[in-house]
C-alpha cells in the first residue's frame, strides 16, 4: 500500500527550518528504514511534514504516522531542547491530527512531483 500522509507541527510553529529540518528528514527516513517502510518522496515545510510512504497491508496509515511522530518527537526535542522551552505546551511536537490518502485515485509520479514541488510552490498557485 502506498500512502501520502501530511503532519503538522503544534499550533502550526513554523519550527522545521535549518538544522531541525535536516534533523526532521534524518529520524523520519531512519524510522521508516527501522520498520521496513519504504520512504519515495519527503518534503518538510516550516510547520509540516509531507510523506510518501509504501508499507504492507498490514500497516495502517495511522499506526505509521503515529510511530513517526512519536520517534521524531523525542529525537527532536532531545536534539533541540530549546524547542521545548520556548514553542511547545506539554510534551507534543506534532498536532494531534494528520492528512491519510492512499494513492491508487491518482498516479504515483503526482504524488510524487506534489511532494517534492512543495517548497517552490510556497506563494504560488498551482
Amino acid at each position: 500500500m502506498q500512502y501520502h500522509i501530511v503532519c503538522g507541527t503544534k499550533y502550526r510553529h513554523p519550527m522545521l527550518t535549518g538544522a531541525v529540518d535536516v534533523e526532521t528528514k534524518t529520524i523520519l527516513a531512519q524510522t521508516c528504514t527501522k520498520y521496513g517502510w519504504t520512504l519515495k518522496a519527503m518534503e518538510v515545510m516550516p510547520e509540516h511534514v509531507q510523506l510518501f510512504i509504501e508499507a504492507s497491508p498490514d500497516n495502517t496509515p495511522s499506526s505509521i504516522a503515529s510511530t513517526l511522530k512519536l520517534i521524531s518527537a523525542v529525537h527532536i526535542f532531545t536534539s533541540f531542547p530549546k524547542l521545548k522551552e520556548r514553542r511547545f505546551w506539554g510534551a507534543c511536537l506534532w498536532s494531534r491530527g494528520c492528512y491519510y490518502g492512499s494513492v491508487g485515485a491518482i498516479t504515483e509520479e503526482s504524488v510524487e512531483k506534489y511532494i517534492e514541488n512543495q517548497k517552490s510552490n510556497i506563494g504560488g498557485t498551482e
